[in-house]
């Protein structure tokens, strides 16, 4: 069979993981893909905007630093693959068209900001501060300041200077966002009015870098399917929901029929105030970081079926621990397990 005639629609799941991720039959014409592009581009002209950045199929979202391009994740381009993404990692970022058109939005930031050399003037980098500022693993944000606009999920805007103007360019972009109401009195109004402004400044001119290069293209990716998602599995794997399992199943290692246990979920559910409040204390962990752990770990319990012995000074001691430990290792890596590479943005 030819890799040009192959039907993935047809394929079993092992048959598709066997393939090269360059060998996949895509484009992202005549796909739904375009109609979102074509929406973003409308959007830009509505601007009175004159850049359209090239978009292809890339191993994720992104936005290659320095590069006016935006790359989309190649599994959104055939259900069959948005189908496998989600078996694989639970969900497919930007599977709907909200989804899609919120990232397209928030990566056109980057490649707008590249195409006219946005980063590099005086008053942004006052703004949103400086956008050489490395990136980090991770980022520490606060849920409920207002200096910020709220966009993508995650509080993404305080992750770094960058996603910052980012955040704000999608808003300010995005047809419905009515953000002269909706932020009024917060201190991002500041930020989306200095975008406002900013793009009035580029309005019906050329970008300064009207073209990049397009990293991670989905034909040049070698690796098959089954290799590909070993890898992102692995990297995201405290995202899921058995990431507990092994140690839980150390603490709670009995069963139901043993004399004097209770069920490992009510043991942690009736003991939370205590582990949240210890931990909190002596690690300086903010209290809802501690408190979602805890309720995932309580949630897997419960999935699990495990109980708790009757020695349950030592379980509680157990849970203590095991817990300040994932959170001591986020506290300085930014990951519950520690030691993680690097994300590309």
């Amino acid at each position: 069979m030819k890799l040009n005639k192959v039907d993935i629609a047809n394929l079993t799941e092992d048959e598709l993981l066997a393939l090269r991720i360059c060998d996949l039959p895509l484009a992202i014409e005549g796909t739904w893909l375009a109609d979102c592009i074509a929406q973003l581009y409308s959007e830009l002209e509505g601007k009175g905007l004159k850049f359209r950045p090239i978009c292809y199929l890339a191993d994720e979202w992104l936005t290659p630093l320095g590069e006016p391009v935006i790359g989309i994740p190649f599994y959104l381009a055939h259900p069959a693959l948005i189908r496998l993404e989600k078996k694989m990692m639970l969900e497919a970022e930007g599977e709907s068209k909200e989804a899609c058109m919120k990232l397209l939005r928030h990566e056109c930031g980057h490649a707008i900001s590249y195409a006219y050399q946005l980063h590099k003037k005086k008053r942004w980098q006052q703004i949103f501060g400086p956008s050489s500022k490395e990136y980090g693993d991770t980022f520490r944000f606060r849920p409920y300041s207002k200096n910020y606009v709220r966009h993508l999920d995650g509080f993404y805007a305080q992750f770094h200077p960058d996603e910052d103007f980012v955040e704000t360019f999608a808003v300010w972009l995005t047809p419905s966002s009515n953000w002269q109401k909706t932020y009024q009195g917060w201190p991002a109004l500041k930020k989306l009015l200095y975008v406002s402004d900013l793009m009035k400044g580029v309005i019906g001119k050329d970008p300064a870098l009207p073209k990049g290069v397009k990293h991670w293209h989905v034909k040049n990716i070698k690796v098959t399917l089954n290799s590909f998602y070993k890898k992102k599995r692995e990297f995201w794997a405290e995202e899921f929901p058995d990431f507990h399992d092994e140690n839980l199943k150390k603490i709670f290692n009995v069963n139901s029929d043993t004399e004097h246990t209770v069920p490992g979920a009510s043991f942690l559910k009736r003991y939370e105030k205590n582990i949240v409040a210890d931990i909190v204390r002596w690690t300086g962990e903010r209290k809802y970081v501690v408190s979602k752990l805890l309720n995932a770990m309580i949630q897997r319990s419960r999935e699990l079926k495990l109980f708790a012995a009757a020695e349950q000074p030592i379980v509680l001691a157990n849970v203590t621990v095991y817990i300040t430990t994932l959170v001591m290792n986020y506290i300085y890596t930014g990951w519950y397990r520690g030691d993680e590479g690097k994300k590309k943005r």
